[in-house]
C-alpha cells in the first residue's frame, strides 16, 4: 500500500495549493482527482469565464470604436471561436498545474477518493478498480457544483448551469438568467454584449445582493441601459421545456408572468460535493451541508481536514487557497494566523466590474460603528475620462472614532485590480488619514481610492 504524509482529495485552487505548500514543507504528497487537474476554477469556473468575458470586452470596444476615433467596418462575434479560445486558456492553465505537480514531486492519483477508517483513502479509477492508500493526514477539498432548484431541474440543454453556459454549441437569441450573484451577472453581461436578449430574475430585492446597496443600484441602472430586463423580488416557479424553447412562470410583486427564452441559466448558488466521500463511514461531522472544522480546518476526526467550498466561509478560489496553506502549515507544526473572513475581497467581472471587501455601509451601522463614508465617482477621474470608462465609483467606510478602515466598495472599469490595496491596508491596520497622505500616481483609476478617503474626511480636492 502506498503511504503518504498527506493525501488531498480534490485538485482545485484549495487542493493543489495545499499540496504544493505541503511539498515545500517536506511532506510526501498525493492528490486524488476524478476529473481535470485544477478543479472547477481552472477548467469550468474562474479562468475560462474570464476568457469569455475578455472576448466580450473586446467586442464591446469594437462596437464603440468610433468613440475613440477609430473606424471599424464589417465585424461580428465568432461565438464558436470565443468558446474555443476560452477552452484553450483553461487547458493551458490545467497543464500549468500538472507541471507544478511534477516540479514539486506530487503524485497525481486519478479517480474518485473516499475516506476509510485507519487513515486510509480508497480511490476508484475510471475502470472501477479500487485501490487503498494510506496517509497520516487527509485534506478534503472536493469543492462544489451548480445548485439546483426543484422548479428548474438542470437538463444540460434547455435549463443549464455554469458549465454548459461556457460551451453552448450556438449563441441563444434569448436567455433567462435566474440568480444575480457573480455567476449570474457575469454570464448576463457576456451574452447580452454579444447580442443575446437577456432577462435576469432575482429572488431578493436587488441584483448582486451581497454587495453594498449603492453598487447594486448602479449595476442595475447600467444593465438596464444596456438593454437587459431585470425582475427583483421575483421567483421562477416553473419552467416548461416541452416546446422548442422554454417558457418560465415567474411570480413577481405585480403578479405572475410568463417569460420565453431559448435557454434558462440557473445561477442560484453552489452546492457542496459531500456525497460518497466517506464522511459518514469515518464519522466526520457536518452541519447544513458543510463540514465542521476549527480555525485551522481540522475536523472532529483526527488526521482529517477540510477546506474550500465545503466549509464555512466564502466559496471563492482565493479563500480555498488561503485555507489550504494555513491548514498545511498548521499540520507541519508552524504557527499560522487564522484567516480573517472579514478581510476577503470579492470580485465580479461583468462590465463594469465590482470589487468589495469588509463591511457594507449598512452592515457597519448594524455592527454599532459610528462611520465616515467617502465616495468618489469615476466621472471625476481624469484617467477614467481618457479611457471612456466613467461609470461607477469608489466608496470607502471608516470608523469615525479610531479611523479603522471598515470596508470598501468599487464599481467600475478594472476595479478588481484595485481592491488589493484596501485588503493590504486593512491587514496593516491603516487609517483613512494614512491613505490620504499616501501619494497615488496620476493619472490612474487608483487615485479614486485616495480621493474617496479624502472625501470621508472633507479633504477631497477633485469634487
Amino acid at each position: 500500500m502506498s503511504k503518504y504524509d498527506l493525501i488531498v482529495i480534490g485538485s482545485g485552487p484549495g487542493g493543489y495549493v495545499a499540496a504544493i505548500r505541503a511539498s515545500q514543507l517536506g511532506m510526501k504528497v498525493g492528490v486524488v482527482e476524478k476529473a481535470e487537474i485544477g478543479g472547477v476554477c481552472l477548467n469550468w469556473g474562474c479562468i475560462p469565464t474570464k476568457a469569455l468575458l475578455k472576448s466580450a470586452n473586446v467586442f464591446e470596444y469594437i462596437k464603440h470604436a468610433k468613440d475613440y476615433g477609430v473606424d471599424v467596418k464589417d465585424f461580428k462575434a465568432d461565438f464558436a471561436g470565443i468558446v474555443k479560445r476560452s477552452r484553450d486558456v483553461a487547458g493551458s492553465n490545467s497543464k500549468g498545474v500538472q507541471f507544478l505537480f511534477k516540479k514539486n514531486k506530487i503524485d497525481l492519483i486519478e479517480g474518485f477518493g473516499k475516506l476509510k477508517k485507519g487513515g486510509k483513502v480508497e480511490v476508484t479509477d475510471a475502470a472501477g478498480k479500487k485501490t487503498d492508500y494510506e496517509a497520516k493526514h487527509t485534506i478534503l477539498a472536493t469543492g462544489g457544483r451548480s445548485r439546483e432548484l426543484p422548479a428548474m431541474k438542470i437538463d444540460g440543454k434547455k435549463i443549464i448551469g455554469y458549465r454548459e453556459a461556457m460551451v453552448l454549441p450556438e449563441q441563444p437569441k434569448k436567455m433567462l438568467v435566474v440568480g444575480s450573484g457573480a455567476i449570474g451577472v457575469e454570464f448576463a453581461y457576456f451574452y447580452n454584449t454579444l447580442g443575446t436578449e437577456v432577462t435576469i430574475v432575482e429572488f431578493l430585492p436587488r441584483i448582486v445582493p451581497v454587495e453594498d446597496e449603492e453598487v447594486s443600484k448602479t449595476l442595475d441602472k447600467i444593465f438596464k441601459k444596456d438593454g437587459m430586463k431585470i425582475y427583483v423580488n421575483s421567483e421562477v416557479t416553473k419552467v416548461d421545456t416541452s416546446g422548442k424553447g422554454c417558457v418560465a412562470t415567474v411570480k413577481t410583486p405585480d403578479g405572475e408572468i410568463k417569460l420565453e427564452a431559448d435557454i434558462v441559466l440557473s445561477a442560484v448558488g453552489v452546492a457542496t460535493n459531500l456525497e460518497g466521500i466517506g464522511l459518514e463511514d469515518v464519522g466526520v461531522k457536518t452541519e447544513k451541508g458543510k463540514v465542521v472544522v476549527d480555525d485551522f480546518y481540522k475536523t472532529n476526526v483526527p488526521g482529517v481536514y477540510a477546506i474550500g467550498d465545503i466549509v464555512k466561509g466564502q466559496a471563492l478560489a482565493h479563500v480555498a487557497s488561503a485555507e489550504g496553506i494555513i491548514c498545511v502549515e498548521k499540520i507541519a507544526g508552524q504557527n499560522p494566523e487564522p484567516l480573517n473572513y472579514n478581510n476577503i475581497p470579492g470580485c465580479t467581472y461583468c462590465s463594469p466590474e465590482i470589487a468589495s471587501v469588509g463591511y457594507t455601509e449598512e452592515a457597519a451601522k448594524k455592527a454599532g460603528y459610528e462611520i465616515k463614508v467617502g465616495k468618489f465617482p469615476f466621472s471625476a477621474s481624469g484617467k477614467a475620462k481618457a479611457a471612456g470608462a466613467t461609470d461607477g465609483f469608489v466608496k470607502v467606510i471608516f470608523d469615525a472614532k479610531y479611523g479603522e478602515w471598515l470596508g470598501a466598495h468599487f464599481v467600475g472599469a478594472n476595479v478588481t485590480e484595485m481592491i488589493a490595496e484596501v485588503v493590504a491596508a486593512r491587514k496593516l491596520e491603516t487609517t483613512g488619514h494614512e491613505i490620504i497622505k499616501s501619494v497615488h500616481p496620476h493619472p490612474t483609476m487608483s487615485e479614486a481610492i485616495m480621493e474617496a478617503a479624502a472625501a470621508a474626511y472633507n479633504e477631497v480636492i477633485h469634487l
